[in-house]
This record gives C-alpha cells, sequence and structure tokens, in this order.
C-alpha cells in the first residue's frame, strides 16, 4: 500500500505531464498559420473581413481596420508600396498573408499618407466605378475656331440681366454696307432681303445678317486739306463743314476732326459736342503741303480702335494735290480697307482745266474711294458744299447692312473680291474688297 508521499509524488508528475501536453500544444498552435473563416480566398472580395486594399462599392475606401490610417485616394501607391488591385480581382492578402501582410499593408500607409494628403482632391476613375459597367466613350467637343467660345469668362457674372446687351464678335463675319440708288441717283429704301445676292470671289454666299435701314452708330472722321486755306473760299468751306457737323449727329454717334497739310494734326477727339467740333473746324489753320496719303493712313487707323459693332465713315475735303505724304499710294488703300472705312471724297478744284491741276492725285482717291464703297463728289462752287454734305447724310441714314460667312475662307492676309447685285434697275456701291485676319 503506498505511503501518502509516494501518492503525492505521483500525481505531481501527472500535472506536469499534463502540463507539459498544454505547452506543446500551444507551441503548435503559434506555428500553424491562422486563417479567418471570413477571409476565406474562395469568398467574394465584399464578403472579406480584411478590406483594407477592396475598394468600397460607393467609391470610398474602408479605414476601419486601422483606426491611425489616414483617408485613402484614388492616386496610384507610393514607390515600395504593394500595387493597388483590380477592382474585380480577389485580395492577395486576404488570402493568406496573414497578420504580417495586414502589418505591410499598414506600413505602406503610414508610408504613403503624406502624398495622400496631398493628392486627397484627386479620384482615380477606378476607385470611382468599381462594379460597374463600363458605359460608351464620351465625346470630346473641342470649340471652333469659327465659332464664339461660350465658356464664362473667369470673373465675370453669369447673372442673365448683366448678360443683357452684350455685344459679342465673331471674327469672320463680314460685313458689307451697300448704298442703293434709283435711276435718279436717289436712295432706294425698304428693299426686301430677296432682292439682294452676293458674291466672294465669285462664289454666291448665305445673307446671314440684314437690315433695311442699319441703325449701327457712326464713327466719322472728318479731315480738312489746310492747304485749302489760300483759297479764298476757305472760310465758307469751314462754315459748310461746321452745318454737316450739326446736320449728321445723332444719338452715340461720334466725329473727330483733322486737319492735314505737311503732317496730320487731330483738332477735337471724337465726341458728340457740336459747338467744340464746329469751333475746332473753324480754327484750322492754313499750312503748306498736302499729305493725302498719310492723312488716309492716319484717319483708318484712328477709326479702327473705336467700337467693333459701328460704321466708320471718313469724309475727305481736299484739292488731291498730293505733294509731302510719307506713305504711299499702297499703304494708304491698305489701311483704308483694313479698317472697313467709306470714303468719302469731297475735291475742291480751284483750277477747272485739267491740264492746270493734279490729275493723277484725283485718279488715285477715285481708286481708293471706290474700293471702300464710298463717292466722290467734285463741285464747281463752294456753294455746292451743302448739298454735296446733305447727300452724305442722306445716304448714311438709308444704307443697307450685309454680312455673311465667307465659305471657303480665304487664305490669311489676302485680298478678297466682293461683289452685291440688287434685282431691279439699281444701282449699288459698296466696297468692293476686304483684307483677310491672320488664321
Amino acid at each position: 500500500m503506498p505511503t501518502p508521499r509516494l501518492r503525492a509524488s505521483a500525481a505531481t508528475k501527472g500535472l506536469r505531464q499534463v502540463l507539459a501536453a498544454f505547452c506543446a500544444s500551444l507551441m503548435l498552435c503559434t506555428m500553424v498559420p491562422r486563417v479567418n473563416a471570413q477571409d476565406d480566398p474562395n469568398r467574394p472580395p465584399w464578403a472579406q473581413k480584411n478590406k483594407t486594399n477592396a475598394p468600397a462599392a460607393n467609391g470610398s475606401t474602408d479605414t476601419s481596420t486601422d483606426p491611425n490610417a489616414g483617408p485613402m485616394t484614388g492616386a496610384p501607391p507610393a514607390t515600395g508600396s504593394p500595387s493597388a488591385p483590380s477592382p474585380n480581382a480577389s485580395s492577395p492578402s486576404a488570402s493568406g498573408a496573414g497578420s504580417s501582410s495586414l502589418a505591410r499593408t499598414r506600413n505602406a500607409k503610414k508610408g504613403s499618407s503624406s502624398s495622400n494628403a496631398t493628392n486627397s482632391g484627386a479620384t482615380n476613375s477606378r476607385g470611382n466605378n468599381a462594379g460597374v459597367a463600363p458605359g460608351p466613350p464620351v465625346p470630346i467637343v473641342e470649340p471652333s475656331l469659327d465659332t464664339p467660345s461660350t465658356a464664362p469668362i473667369p470673373g465675370e457674372s453669369q447673372d442673365p440681366a448683366n448678360q443683357r446687351g452684350r455685344i459679342r464678335v465673331t471674327v469672320n463675319l463680314v460685313t458689307v454696307l451697300a448704298s442703293v440708288l434709283d435711276d435718279h441717283n436717289r436712295p432706294a429704301p425698304d428693299l426686301p432681303i430677296e432682292a439682294f445676292q452676293i458674291f466672294e470671289e465669285g462664289v454666291q454666299q448665305k445673307i446671314e445678317v440684314f437690315e433695311s435701314e442699319t441703325s449701327q452708330p457712326l464713327d466719322l472722321a472728318l479731315m480738312i486739306d489746310a492747304s485749302l486755306s489760300a483759297h479764298k473760299e476757305f472760310g465758307f468751306e469751314q462754315e459748310a463743314a461746321a452745318h454737316f457737323i450739326r446736320q449728321v449727329l445723332r444719338p452715340n454717334d461720334r466725329l473727330g476732326v483733322f486737319a492735314f497739310d505737311e503732317s496730320v494734326t487731330q483738332y477735337a477727339a471724337f465726341s458728340d459736342n457740336v459747338p467744340a467740333l464746329q469751333e475746332a473746324v473753324r480754327k484750322i489753320p492754313g499750312g503748306a503741303g498736302t499729305s493725302i496719303y498719310d492723312a488716309l493712313v492716319f484717319g483708318s487707323r484712328a477709326l479702327e480702335k473705336r467700337g467693333e459693332e459701328r460704321r466708320r465713315v471718313i469724309i475727305l475735303v481736299t484739292d488731291a494735290g498730293e505733294t509731302t505724304s510719307g506713305y504711299d499710294f499702297e499703304v494708304a488703300r491698305k489701311e483704308a480697307v483694313r479698317s472697313g472705312a467709306l470714303l468719302y471724297t469731297i475735291v475742291i478744284r480751284p483750277v477747272k482745266n485739267e491740264s492746270g491741276r493734279n490729275t493723277a492725285g484725283e485718279h488715285a482717291l477715285e481708286t481708293i474711294t471706290e474700293t471702300t464703297g464710298g463717292a466722290m463728289f467734285y463741285p464747281d462752287t463752294p456753294q455746292e458744299l451743302g448739298i454735296i454734305f446733305d447727300r452724305i447724310d442722306q445716304e448714311l441714314r438709308t444704307q443697307y447692312r450685309l454680312a455673311y460667312y465667307p465659305n471657303p475662307r480665304g487664305p490669311a492676309n489676302s485680298y478678297r473680291s466682293i461683289d452685291v447685285k440688287v434685282l431691279g434697275t439699281y444701282h449699288v456701291r459698296h466696297r468692293t474688297s476686304y483684307l483677310t485676319g491672320p488664321q
């Protein structure tokens, strides 16, 4: 019969064996990789417990597995971090990488937190479209060079009330002012659009804009030859010009006063102040020399600086005796055509016999005047100036305005011929060419 001491020793030995077996089991468990039932690689990505790299259905990323991780963006992973998985592929970290893969994922997120914070506003299209079937490609529409942009201008108010009345200018819209006269050389008003045909380089164009009596405001450059002061009728000519100023100006019209001799001088800025403009005409001093081409260049450029949606007119009063210009005929004609100004030329002939005056200057002015669509006048007496100014005023108030988009467009910086025809027994006067801009 064993003694109590022997029984205690045997019990202790058995307990030790049990503890040893338990420890061995525990060590064996820690050595075997632990696979969570919810991390079964056969389960779909949305059912995995570890969703660190799996994009959520709404396009955002679940960060609940790591409370210290920053917000995830769709930006590409930082250098050295694991590549982002495809939205339709199972996460490799969930299929056996265990806690070590999760630790690497956390370290990668911490290492790229600064770049993610910088690009937090960026969104990857793959993350946003996870689980959504791709749709058809969206066409990219770029604005044409021939059409005005409709994109809002930064800093500009988009209030419809502020946009009302704003003028949008289309660059290649060609505008033609036409003066239509009947058999008695009088303006023919109220003709319909069907009576007009317009051609460019012989090709008929579609009339896009038509006004039977255009209401576009006027910008007029009144240019007076100062060498006429040698004539005894110069005072009468000045008074006729002053009367024309009062007669021609309407609300929103503007007129500037210029004089030319050896140089070109502007004596009154463009305004509608009739008394100030008349006073400027009356105070034009006498001069020597006649710079007609310089005057046309200066007047055309002055008008070109004015608003686009305004008619431009040059009234030139001269004896046509060109003597001192720095510019030549071709430059003067090109500047007049480029500005789109109508030229009305009044030639004061102190000598009636052609053999005693500069007819070459007259022919040059006739060519430029016809090209712009204006008219030439040769008064026999100074008293006829008033009648001529009346005719110019009446013609400006009864002009037709036509506009079209050239088809085909001409090459850049080239002259394009224009021809306007009116059905019936009418005579039409218009500019016969225009100069295309750079393209």
